[in-house]
């Protein structure tokens, strides 16, 4: 089987690629925009056991054939993303890549690539599966299922992260707790951990010494963890604490992209340099990217404890997933971004949620979820009509939808800031500039 993977040159495709040994797949195509990052990705990964591997920077080349596409594109690259970043700062709001004002811009500047990939797929390979990792991955997804329908799945590792660290923290062994896990990308709840019929959540939520080895209590508090009774994701940190995030991201000597920007380069050039050092250089960048993950929620004094980088992985959950849908291995619960189907209730049917989903060679089918308090669900109804907004903007140019998206969100709500930021968002990208009307 062939998997195609979209981004090729990411830092990150190596983590995938070994995931692969001894998977069905036995053919990989790399595809990506840019060649000297695809040449480095290619060194990191003849270096590891594992199917055949090329790389191309034509797009129909490497969607032929494909039984699989991994997509993890990255428009405009960290260059984008620090923009995205900083224009939200400069107008006191978060500019996280994935959640408030700089989710939007991404969102807006993704959106319109991703459907035009979508249709390559479409065309080219249209008995494949598309598996979506491309932030935002919830919005992308939705943006794509415009054309691919059922076909196309959003993936995303926090939920299987933090669902290890709580079975972990109980002495679960892995597989034998029931998850009732319920959201959207980047913004759900663990609700209940249910072994033999009970329910060990409580538990958990109770034990001092034990919710302090979850990584999302510590980030958000376990006082306001357990009076949620639920484990949050961890980005719900950005809202539970958005003045508290603000405030350490801006006094920050670089945000999150510009770190990154500065560590990518140094790996690319130091590979393009010495092609045969190359995994080493990979191992050692990655354990430094993985170590400072939310460093903001931590502060500059506190390390990021060794078991949490140690846990998760998105490859995983691909890895899972392609062998299920395949029948290569066994049919499973995974959590996923897929269209609810009235699966999670309060939202619309269509809508793309996150949410456990039964996967076999019968495709994907989203397990009914019980109710969510006010609370909760408001929450996800506001950001799903955000991100809703921000597709229709992204697809006509709308920068009255544009205005729309950015007001509603929990983490502008303001009608003026909202158009500001269009305005400066606008300036920053010529293709949002070209693009909003």
């Amino acid at each position: 089987m062939k998997l195609t993977i979209l981004g090729g040159g990411g830092f990150r495709v190596p983590l995938v690629y070994r995931a692969l040994a001894g998977s069905p797949i036995t053919e990989v195509a790399l595809h990506d925009v840019a060649p000297g990052r695809l040449a480095a990705i290619r060194a990191v990964v003849a270096r590891l056991p594992g199917p055949a591997v090329r790389t191309t920077t034509d797009l129909d080349d490497a969607l032929a054939d494909a039984r699989f596409v991994f997509a993890a594109i990255r428009v405009d690259g960290l260059v984008g993303r620090t923009l995205d970043e900083r224009v939200a700062l400069a107008h006191g709001v978060l500019g996280q890549e994935t959640t408030g004002a700089g989710g939007i811009a991404y969102g807006l500047r993704t959106v319109p690539v991703a459907v035009r990939i979508a249709e390559r797929i479409a065309a080219v390979a249209p008995r494949a599966w598309t598996i979506n990792f491309t932030n935002p991955a919830g919005m992308i997804t939705e943006a794509m299922r415009r054309v691919l329908g059922d076909r196309v799945v959003g993936i995303c590792d926090s939920p299987v992260g933090l669902i290890r660290r709580a079975c972990a923290a109980l002495d679960i062994p892995e597989g034998v707790a029931h998850a009732d896990y319920v959201g959207l990308n980047h913004l759900g709840w663990l609700r209940g951990l249910r072994v033999d019929g009970t329910d060990r959540l409580p538990e958990l939520l109770a034990d001092d010494a034990a919710l302090a080895g979850i990584e999302e209590a510590r980030l958000i508090g376990p006082d306001w963890v357990r009076d949620l009774g639920a484990l949050p994701n961890e980005y719900l940190y950005y809202y539970y604490r958005n003045r508290e995030a603000v405030r350490a991201i801006r006094g920050a000597a670089s945000t999150r992209s510009e770190y990154l920007a500065e560590q990518q380069e140094r790996f690319y050039a130091s590979v393009a340099a010495d092609p045969a050092g190359a995994l080493a250089r990979w191992e050692a960048t990655r354990a430094e990217r993985d170590a400072s993950y939310m460093a903001e929620g931590r502060g500059e004094a506190e390390e990021r404890a060794a078991e949490d980088i140690a846990i998760g992985g998105y490859q995983e959950v691909a890895l899972r997933l392609m062998e299920a849908l395949s029948g290569a291995g066994p049919a499973r619960v995974l959590i996923l971004n897929v269209r609810g189907g009235g699966a999670l209730g309060g939202l619309p049917a269509d809508a793309v949620v996150e949410i456990p989903c039964a996967v076999g060679p019968h495709g994907i089918t989203p397990l009914a979820t019980g109710p969510l308090p006010g609370g909760m669900l408001g929450l996800l109804q506001q950001v799903k009509a955000v991100e809703r907004d921000t597709i229709e903007a992204a697809l006509t140019g709308s920068a009255a939808l544009a205005r729309r998206a950015f007001a509603q969100h929990p983490l502008v709500d303001s009608a003026a800031v909202a158009r500001d930021l269009v305005d400066a968002y606008r300036k920053a990208h010529p293709s949002l500039l070209e693009l909003l009307r």
